[in-house]
C-alpha cells in the first residue's frame, strides 16, 4: 500500500525532478554558466528550456492552489492562486529589474502588458471559446462589477494620472505621491478581499448557488479538510514557488542580454515576462470558461488584473526606492488611448450577467491593436 502510494505521488509530482534538476544543475554550475552568452544559440535553447521549466513549475503552483481550493472553497481557493501567481510575478519584476543596465520603465511596461493580455488576450479567449461551446454563459454581475471598479481605479491613478502631475519631471510621481499611491493600492485591496471573503461572499459564487444552493459545493465546504493533505498542498506550493523563482533569476539575465543583442523594443520584454507570469492562471481561466464555470474564469482573470495593479504597483515603487531609481509610472499617449479603451470596453462586457462572442472577438482584436502597436508605435 506505501507502495502504491509512493508511486502516485511521484506521478502527481513528476514535474518536480526535472525543475529540481535543473535549480540544481545551477546551483552547481554557479556563475561559470554565463560563458554560454555569446553563443547566440545556445542562449536561445537555455532561455526556450527555462522558460519552459517555469511554466511547468507555475503550472504545479496552480494545481496545489487548486487543491486547497477544494479544501477550503471559493473564494478563498481562487484568492489563494491569484497571490501565489501575484508572489511569482512581483518577485519576477523585481529580479528583472535589478538585472542589467536600469529600466525605469519596465515595471510600467510589464504591468500594461499584464492587463493588457489579461483582459482583452485571456478574457476575449475565454468569451469565444466558452460561447463557441455554450453560445451564453451567465456569471455574477455583482462581482464582476465590484472587481472592475477596483481595477479602473488604480489603473487610471497609477499608469495615466503621472502624466499630468506637476510636482516632478515626467510620466513620475513625487515621494509624497508615490506614498499615497501604495496606501491607495493596498487599502483598496484590503477592503476588497475583506468583502471577498466575509460581508459580500456571494458576489463572487455562481449566481445559481447563490439563488438556489449548490448542495455538493455546501457539503464541501461543511466537512474539514484533512490536516495531511492541506500541509501537502501548502508545502509543495511553498517548495514550487521558491523553485520557480530561483530559476527566473536565470531567466532575467538571459532575458536581458537577448533584448540587447537583438535591439528589440522595450516593451517586447515587458511582454515575455508579462506572459510568463500569466500562463499558469490564464490556462486555468480558460480551463474554467470551457468547462462552463464562468464565474471561476472572472474570479481568476479579473483577480489577475486587481493583484497585478493593487500588489505590484505597490512593490515596483518600493523596489525602486530601495535601488534609488525613480520608477516610471504613466503610460505614453498611445498606450494610455490603449488602456483607456479597455477598460471602457471591459466595463460594457460586464454589464448583462451574460457573456456571448461578439465580446470575446472585440476584446481579441484590442489584443492585436496592443501588440501591433508594440512593433509599429
Amino acid at each position: 500500500m506505501r507502495g502504491i502510494l509512493v508511486r502516485q505521488w511521484f506521478r502527481n509530482e513528476r514535474a518536480l525532478i526535472p525543475v529540481v534538476a535543473t535549480a540544481l544543475l545551477f546551483a552547481i554550475v554557479g556563475k561559470r554558466w554565463l560563458a554560454i552568452l555569446p553563443d547566440v544559440v545556445l542562449s536561445a535553447f537555455t532561455f526556450a528550456g527555462l522558460f519552459g521549466l517555469i511554466v511547468v513549475g507555475s503550472m504545479a503552483v496552480v494545481r496545489h492552489a487548486d487543491g486547497l481550493a477544494e479544501m477550503l472553497g471559493e473564494p478563498y481557493g481562487t484568492l489563494i492562486l491569484t497571490l501565489s501567481v501575484a508572489a511569482i510575478e512581483i518577485m519576477t519584476l523585481g529580479i528583472v529589474m535589478t538585472t542589467g543596465d536600469p529600466n525605469p520603465a519596465l515595471a510600467r511596461d510589464t504591468m500594461f502588458s499584464v492587463v493588457m493580455l489579461v483582459l482583452n488576450g485571456l478574457i476575449g479567449v475565454s468569451l469565444v471559446l466558452g460561447a463557441l461551446r455554450y453560445k451564453e454563459q451567465d456569471y455574477n454581475l455583482r462581482g464582476a462589477n465590484a472587481y472592475l471598479s477596483v481595477i479602473v481605479s488604480l489603473a487610471v491613478f497609477g499608469l495615466v494620472v503621472p502624466n499630468f502631475t506637476f510636482t516632478t519631471p515626467g510620466p513620475t510621481f513625487s515621494g509624497v505621491q508615490e506614498g499615497f499611491l501604495i496606501v491607495m493600492c493596498v487599502g483598496l485591496y484590503a477592503v476588497f478581499l475583506a468583502i471577498q471573503t466575509t460581508r459580500h461572499r456571494s458576489f463572487f459564487v455562481d449566481v445559481l448557488d447563490e439563488l438556489t444552493g449548490d448542495p455538493v459545493a455546501d457539503a464541501e465546504l461543511s466537512s474539514a479538510p484533512k490536516p495531511g493533505a492541506l500541509r501537502r498542498h501548502v508545502a509543495l506550493l511553498v517548495v514550487y514557488l521558491g523553485l520557480v523563482i530561483y530559476l527566473v533569476e536565470k531567466l532575467a539575465v538571459l532575458l536581458d542580454h537577448g533584448l540587447d543583442e537583438l535591439g528589440a523594443p522595450p516593451a517586447f520584454g515587458a511582454l515575455v515576462v508579462a506572459a510568463l507570469v500569466l500562463a499558469p492562471e490564464g490556462l486555468s481561466g480558460i480551463q474554467a470558461a470551457l468547462a462552463n464555470k464562468m464565474q471561476r474564469a472572472v474570479n481568476i482573470l479579473l483577480g489577475s488584473a486587481l493583484a497585478t495593479l493593487a500588489l505590484t504597483i505597490p512593490a515596483v515603487v518600493i523596489i525602486g526606492l530601495a535601488h534609488h531609481t525613480n520608477v516610471v509610472l504613466g503610460l505614453d499617449p498611445v498606450e494610455q488611448a490603449m488602456l483607456l479603451l479597455t477598460l471602457f470596453v471591459s466595463t460594457i462586457t460586464y454589464t448583462s450577467g451574460r457573456t456571448n462572442v461578439l465580446q470575446g472577438a472585440v476584446h481579441l482584436m484590442l489584443l492585436m491593436g496592443y501588440l501591433m502597436l508594440i512593433i509599429w508605435h
